[in-house]
This record gives structure tokens, C-alpha cells and sequence, in this order.
């Protein structure tokens, strides 16, 4: 059992598929981080409520009405048996010192809120001085050529050990990990089905083409480990990667490889 989940093993709870933990409204001074199983969160609509997440191992919830002391902003069920640590305001300090991970997800989640809100702001504003609304600009690399096999637009290749299976990257900085589905966002080389066990960080990783040289460097918060030719990489540093390297998030062994020269 790993340190993380001896801290606090006495606030891990069971529950079986159908426990509502909360009702959007209630008052509640505890958060929720999933250890196993599923739970849905839902809003109350006209006709009833909508599943607007469905949320699994790592994820979290419930942290608004415990930080803010407000009224549940929505509800959450289980919807797959499961085990929950409940974590109350008095202990929270504890959890983000000892679980950086969670803190920094929730900054990120936080972040992303923010961006949304003052998008929706400036519509606004824009439709109020009687102008139509400014469209958000897409993502510059969205934008920048048509779309062609991506393959040939590669510049490096990570290939997992275990399935064969090969991850391009096409940017020249590119997250590595898991998909989010606290925040909604997926990085740019996507792991998540090859990591059933999710061991691995949503940003675990990040890879970084610099003055045409590659490197990797392990994200902050990451919790498992990253590894290059079985020497442990320290938190935030780039570090060069060669083609043929061994590259390691937790226990999923990737080879790096880079593009054939022409």
C-alpha cells in the first residue's frame, strides 16, 4: 500500500451502486476522491436531472461546498461499487501536502472555470453594445495547414512495449498522461487506454522539442514516477531523450523513437 493511501486509509469508505452521497442544495463540509468505482454527478434540469460527468479512479468532487461553505452546486451518486476517501475541511491541508497532485488539479479545474466565465463575458458584452459576438479564435495548430496524414507530420513517436501500439507526437511541446474528466481536457500524447490501472498522472509527463533536440521532464504533482533508461527523472527538469530510449510513466515502458531522416 502506498504512503498516499496509508495517510489516509481511515477516512477510505465503501459504497455500494446506488448511494446518493449528496443532493444538489444540500449544505456539505466534505470532499470526495474516488479510489475505486464510479459516481455520477447530476443537475437538476426542467423535466428532471441530467448526468453531466461521470467520474472514476483519481478523480474528485464535492470540493466547492467544502472550501466556500455554499450549498451543493450539484448531486452525486454512485453509480458502480466503489471506495471514497472523505475528506473534511479540517484535514485538507494534510491531503494537498501529502497528495500534491490534487491541489494542482484543482488549480487547473479552477483555471479552466475562469476561462470559460470570461469568454462568456465578452459575448455577452459584445451583444449588449449591440455587436455580434467575436467567435473564439481556434487553436493555432487547428488552423495553421489542412489536415494531412499525420504521420508524415510527426516529429517523434513514443511506442508502448506492452501493446505495439505507437503514440506520435506532432507538436513541439506535448503533454503525456491521461484524460481529465474533472477538467475535460486530454493531453497531447494520450495514454489512457493503455493504462487500465490508472497509475498514470493526467500530466504525468512532458515532451519538449528545443533548438531541435528532444526532452522529456516529469510534470509537477506527478505521482508515480517517470523514469529514462531505468534512472529516475527529478520533478520539472528537462532532460535529453535519445531515439531507441526507454521511456517510463509508473509501469507503462514506452520506447522513444524519432523519425527516419530523408
Amino acid at each position: 500500500m502506498s504512503a498516499e493511501k496509508d495517510s489516509f486509509a481511515r477516512f477510505l469508505k465503501h459504497f455500494t451502486k446506488g448511494t446518493v452521497l449528496f443532493n444538489e442544495g444540500d449544505e456539505g463540509e466534505d470532499m470526495y476522491i474516488i479510489r475505486s468505482g464510479k459516481v455520477a454527478i447530476k443537475k437538476r434540469v426542467a423535466h428532471g436531472e441530467i448526468v453531466v460527468a461521470v467520474l472514476e479512479k483519481g478523480d474528485f468532487f464535492g470540493e466547492m461546498a467544502m472550501l466556500e461553505h455554499i450549498p451543493r452546486t450539484a448531486g452525486a451518486e454512485v453509480t458502480e461499487d466503489g471506495d471514497l476517501i472523505v475528506i473534511g475541511s479540517d484535514v485538507f491541508g494534510d491531503m494537498v501536502k501529502t497528495n500534491p497532485e490534487i491541489g494542482v488539479r484543482m488549480l487547473r479545474k479552477y483555471s479552466l472555470r475562469l476561462r470559460e466565465t470570461t469568454k462568456q463575458i465578452e459575448e455577452l458584452a459584445a451583444r449588449a453594445e449591440g455587436s455580434p459576438p467575436v467567435a473564439p479564435a481556434a487553436p493555432a495548430e487547428l488552423t495553421a495547414k489542412p489536415h494531412v496524414p499525420q504521420q508524415a507530420e510527426a516529429i517523434a513517436y513514443f511506442i508502448s512495449k506492452a501493446s505495439g501500439n505507437v503514440f506520435p507526437v506532432f507538436k513541439g511541446e506535448s503533454l503525456i498522461g491521461r484524460y481529465d474528466s474533472v477538467t475535460g481536457q486530454a493531453p497531447e500524447v494520450d495514454l489512457t487506454n493503455e493504462d487500465s490501472a490508472r497509475n498514470i498522472s493526467r500530466r504525468h509527463a512532458r515532451f519538449v522539442m528545443k533548438d531541435g533536440k528532444p526532452y522529456v521532464a516529469e510534470e509537477i504533482g506527478t505521482m508515480n514516477g517517470t523514469f529514462l533508461n531505468n534512472q529516475k527523472l527529478p520533478t520539472g527538469v528537462l532532460t535529453p531523450i535519445k531515439d531507441g530510449d526507454e521511456f517510463t510513466l509508473c509501469r507503462l515502458a514506452l520506447t522513444f523513437r524519432l523519425p527516419a531522416a530523408k
